[in-house]
This record gives C-alpha cells, sequence and structure tokens, in this order.
C-alpha cells in the first residue's frame, strides 16, 4: 500500500514507479487525494501493462492495479 496522500504530482507517480520497479507486484494499491494523481498514476500504470480501478473513500481515491 502507498500513501501519497498530500503530495502533489508527480510525487504519487514517482513512488508508484520506484514500487513498480523494485519489486513488480501483481496487485498493488495506492491512496491519493486529488484527481489529477489518480489520471497520472492511471495513465503509467496502463503503460506499465496494469489494470486500474479506484474508488472514491471520503476525500481520498484508493487506486488498486493488478497485472
Amino acid at each position: 500500500m502507498i500513501d501519497a496522500r498530500g503530495l502533489s504530482c508527480p510525487m504519487p507517480v514517482v513512488m508508484v514507479q520506484k514500487e513498480v520497479q523494485k519489486n513488480a507486484p501483481q496487485e498493488l494499491t495506492v491512496r491519493v487525494d486529488s484527481m489529477v494523481c489518480v489520471e497520472n498514476i492511471t495513465r503509467y500504470a496502463h503503460l506499465q501493462g496494469y489494470e486500474v480501478q479506484y474508488t472514491q473513500d471520503g476525500g481520498d481515491f484508493v487506486l488498486t492495479l493488478h497485472k
């Protein structure tokens, strides 16, 4: 689980990129608080071959990346 709430782009994307490069997870959960971050992480994840789903939890967004 990556908690990137309170961070503006590109930091949440960089955090996801580091995790993907280091561990190549089959599933990864990311929590952010900005729709811009959701869009940017989704774009990056698709380029890496992940499917992305997200839900809204209050003011936060929870993304789940699946290979």
